[in-house]
């Protein structure tokens, strides 16, 4: 089991930021919520500030964090849990910091970028709420 948390961060136009997973890493190619896995010790939250500091730039706190829904998914050698926030405030600039392509995409159009199985069960639920 992988516990990865991941986070829709949402524009002042309702727009949804997406990262285009690099070269180099599983999946490259496709698109996905930005976030990362959770250490041991260290709450889906935390790992988000973590993780959104370390690949975008970016700060928020965990009061700007809205779970949303979760993904669980069987990939071939692992099984992944993701929950999935919603952050409308965070301080800074969304800039690629590990090689990643960023895009700012409306939820009705989220299912144009090709994304990882896991997230795929996302959208619906995203267009719904955002």
């Amino acid at each position: 089991m992988v516990l990865v948390a991941a986070v829709a961060l949402v524009d002042k136009d309702g727009r949804i930021l997406l990262a285009q997973r690099p070269e180099g890493k599983s999946l490259a190619g496709l698109w996905e919520f930005p976030g990362g896995k959770v250490e041991p010790g260290e709450t889906p939250e935390a790992a988000l500030i973590r993780e959104l500091h370390e690949e975008l730039g970016i700060e928020t706190w965990s009061s700007c964090l809205a779970p949303l829904t979760f993904a669980s998914h069987a990939y071939e050698n692992f099984h992944l849990l993701m929950p999935l926030y919603v952050c409308r405030k965070w301080d800074g600039i969304p800039t690629p910091q590990e090689g990643q392509t960023l895009t700012w995409a409306d939820a009705s159009n989220l299912s144009n970028y090709p994304m990882p199985p896991a997230d795929l069960p996302l959208i619906p639920i995203l267009r719904q709420w955002i």
